[in-house]
Order: C-alpha cells, then structure tokens, then sequence
C-alpha cells in the first residue's frame, strides 16, 4: 500500500462559520426571500463574534447574491430570491478563464435545452407559449436592424421554453449558460458576411421548436432544440470539440452540422 500525504489541516475562520450558518438558513427556507437578517449588532450578540467579523461574514453572502443591504435602513440586510445571475457570472468566469471550454458550454447546452424543449411540448400554458411567439415574432422584426436586439429576442424565446418546462433546475442552470455565452453569439453575427441571412436561419431554427411545443410533440422538439443549438455553433468549434456534440445530437444530425 503506497503512503498517504496529507496537507497540514487549516482551522475555519469564525466568519466562515457566520457564513455557512446564515447560508443554512436561507437555503432551507428558514429565512424566506424578502426577509430581512438581524442587524449587525444582533448578529455580533448572536454568533459572539465582533463587528469586523459580522461585516466580512455579510461581504461574502452579498458577493453571493444571497443577501443585499439596503442604505440608510435600520434593518438588517434583506434576502433575496435564488437566481441564474450567480451562476451565470460563474459559467462566464470559469470561461474567460479557460476552466470551461466553448464546446464545453455548447454541450451543456444541448442537454439542458433539449430535456427543457421536451417537457415544455407538454407542460406550457397558453401564456408561456404566447410569449414564446412573441419573440420569435420580434426575431423576425430585428433580422434587419442589427444583432444585439435579435439575440436579445432570442434569449428571450429561449427563456420562455425554460419557464415553460416548469423544471426549476433546468431553467436556472440554462439561462445561466446562455447568459454566459452571449458574446459568442453576438461576435459570431458581427462578423457573418451575411448577418441578415445568419439571421434569419436562426429564427428558422427557433420557429422549428416553437412549432414542435406549440402542436405537443415531445420528441421533436428535443430534436430541433439539439439541431438548432448544433447548426448556431458548428462554425466556432474545431474538429474534437464537433465530434463531442455530434455524439449528443446523434449521427444523423452530426452529419447535417457539417453540411
């Protein structure tokens, strides 16, 4: 048996300890979104901890996007709702800093927004399939007028098949990768030697899914969702990176994004 190293073990910093305390309760719901924490002065006689403590302790939960101070109120600060924003600076910042990969992020989203797509077929509402066509609608409107506003549009439709899913994991892990990916679309469309066109293609795609939610086939909107998302990136992924998504997609597909 080879011989274990360990690495000398490092004591938690008490204001580690406010955070993970204050993390628990608002993760399990024991402090409910909108509520307020105790004041600092509460919180240093609860945790017996001091000022500098309390406010480090808070610095972090607030970077986290679990609390924020509101100035000039005498309350403490106030807890807000879980949100893509957090994990969409994560998604962006592991891929500024290479930790992910573009065909990384395509892939996940292949997964996510197909599995997305097929519950939507089944679980939207009339509502959410109204604000799906509206979208697609604004994305026809914009193929013309820049690509800022289109991929707007688009994540918008793309947002709504999320919230359609009714799959709250789903909707947040998706809208954080396409968040974290917008620039790659707004830099592929700016330098299209046919923006227009590109454009238009994209709305084709998107069309295709709304129609498979619209008439409730499960089946094919998976596939058009993976289509789409394949076809949209294909151009900015090299030859290993295309290989892993045509596996996901399948053959019959993987042959179609080389076309």
């Amino acid at each position: 048996m080879s011989k274990l190293t360990f690495t000398p073990a490092v004591p938690t910093l008490t204001y580690e300890r406010v955070v993970q305390q204050i993390e628990e309760a608002i993760l399990s719901k024991e402090i409910e979104p909108g509520q307020h924490l105790p004041s600092e002065r509460e919180l240093m006689v609860q945790f017996s901890v001091s000022r500098s403590t309390v406010r480090e302790a808070l610095r972090v939960l607030q970077s986290q996007g679990l609390i924020a101070s509101r100035p000039g109120s005498r309350s403490g600060p106030v807890v807000l709702p879980i949100s893509s924003d957090i994990l969409e600076r994560s998604f962006a910042n592991m891929a500024r800093v290479a930790s992910l990969s573009l065909a990384e992020l395509v892939q996940f989203r292949i997964v996510l927004e197909s599995s997305a797509c097929q519950l939507a077929a089944v679980m939207h509402n009339q509502a959410q399939l109204a604000t799906m066509r509206d979208a697609i609608e604004r994305m026809e409107l914009k193929t013309t007028s820049g690509s800022e506003a289109f991929n707007r549009a688009d994540l918008d439709f793309h947002a709504a098949v999320w919230e359609a899913s009714h799959n709250g994991i789903l909707r947040i892990c998706g809208e954080a990768v396409s968040g974290a990916i917008l620039n790659v679309m707004d830099e592929q469309m700016s330098h299209s030697e046919n923006e227009s066109r590109e454009m238009k293609k994209v709305v084709a795609l998107d069309r295709a899914i709304f129609d498979a939610i619209a008439r409730g086939d499960s089946a094919a909107a998976g596939k058009a969702a993976k289509t789409a998302i394949s076809s949209y990136f294909n151009a900015a992924l090299d030859a290993e990176a295309l290989r892993g998504v045509q596996a996901l997609i399948g053959e019959a597909n993987g042959a179609e994004t080389r076309s």
